[in-house]
């Protein structure tokens, strides 16, 4: 099969983050080396599925001299496509309505049509698992994953996680002088919804008071005490970090009398979970006030909630990242040159590895209550939330 290979195809099939170009320029100088021909799909799959959208068509041909003076640092030259799924693609019907269809043979028809061989797919974990249905319906496919909370399975650094992390460190240390100067407590919140990989590995960066992240419920009574005992000892000041979906031990997250319940919102809402208040359709923010309000209740003390959100995923790469943004990218076409195909490749230190895609799909890589991260952050005296720990 790859004696026949001459034609591959890259797209970018989740939302953005920092050094995407770091992974097509590995794509690319590996395939050329290989002597293969190289295009980028616009748009995830839409430079295939709908072509007519784009004035110079859906694909575009990317040679050697192209990404050699591609910048690491700019927005991405493929774009991406964070909410299309070729399963499920919205069009407009003959009666004028709004349906889904499912359009995913349409694309591997468009892929062969076009004599591309195989795609290389840089996605997310939720992509991950399209990209696996795609390769079960015969679509030759290797993916790149990116996470910017490093929480892919199967894979011990997503490619963005770095830069995500060096930028929310810089941005956490102006928190901190901002909280020293106003002598408040500052409640920061940070992507991760079910993985705290960044709140925790940024804490531990600034000595945060406190990391609340989703793998370990907290218990704001403790957060307050190792608060009130800085306080007492004359610092009034302190940093609080919390991953967006953090839960207290209870499971309940409220903010007092902001979050009234309102049935008409929550029915509203496309991603309601039956609280009311502000934060229903978006939940960004929710859980630094959450933290913040109660905190204020039990210290005393002023606090103030700040929101770091998507903000951390872009500027520009590190250096890390764009070192393992080229490694993924010559990766994939490694996998590719193996007769590997369906398989996601998997930074496993030292080694890049191919792992299968049916391994790393409906998965969460967790916080495990052992990790190296976690122990440090207890033995530097910052709070998780969790009471006093004995060793």
């Amino acid at each position: 099969m790859t004696a026949q290979m001459k034609r591959i195809a890259i797209n970018v099939g989740g939302g953005y983050v920092a050094g995407l170009n770091a992974v097509i320029t590995g794509v690319v100088l590996a395939a050329n080396e290989l002597g293969w021909e190289v295009v980028g799909i616009r748009d995830g799959f839409d430079g295939l599925l709908a072509p007519e959208r784009y004035p110079d068509g859906g694909l575009l041909k990317l040679t050697a001299q192209m990404v050699q003076n591609l910048s690491a640092g700019g927005g991405a030259i493929l774009g991406d496509a964070t909410r299309t799924d070729p399963f499920r693609v919205r069009q407009v019907n003959a009666e004028n309505m709004v349906e889904e269809v499912d359009r995913s043979s349409d694309l591997i028809a468009k892929t062969a049509a076009e004599q591309i061989d195989a795609v290389i797919s840089v996605v997310g974990p939720q992509a991950l698992s399209i990209l696996f249905r795609l390769h079960r319906q015969g679509l030759r496919t290797v993916g790149v994953p990116t996470s910017v909370e490093n929480d892919v399975a199967a894979t011990q650094l997503s490619f963005g996680f770095n830069s995500a992390l060096s930028f929310a460190v810089d941005m956490l240390e102006r928190v901190r002088q901002a909280a020293q100067s106003a002598q408040k407590i500052g409640v920061v919140e940070v992507l991760g919804e079910h993985a705290g990989w960044l709140a925790l590995q940024a804490g531990i960066a600034v000595c945060a008071d406190a990391v609340l992240i989703p793998e370990i419920p907290y218990d704001l009574q403790h957060v307050a005490a190792k608060l009130r005992e800085k306080l007492k000892a004359g610092r009034a000041s302190g940093l609080v970090i919390v991953a967006e979906g953090a839960l207290p031990q209870d499971g309940r997250q409220t903010v007092g009398e902001a979050a009234a319940p309102d049935s008409l919102k929550a029915l509203l809402s496309p991603r309601a979970t039956g609280e009311g208040g502000s934060h229903v359709i978006e939940r960004s923010g929710h859980a630094a006030q959450t933290v913040a309000l109660q905190l204020q209740r039990l210290t005393d003390q002023a606090t103030y909630p700040l929101v770091l959100g998507p903000l951390v995923k872009g500027g520009p790469p590190t250096a890390v990242d764009r070192q393992l943004g080229l490694a993924y990218g010559a990766g994939a076409v490694r996998a590719l040159n193996e007769d590997k195909s369906g398989v996601m490749v998997a930074f496993q230190p030292p080694d890049l590895k191919f792992v299968p895609l049916a391994e790393a799909i409906n998965k969460v890589r967790t916080v495990p209550d052992n990790s190296v991260f976690v122990q440090i952050a207890r033995s530097l005296g910052i709070s998780l939330g969790e009471g006093e720990v004995k060793s």
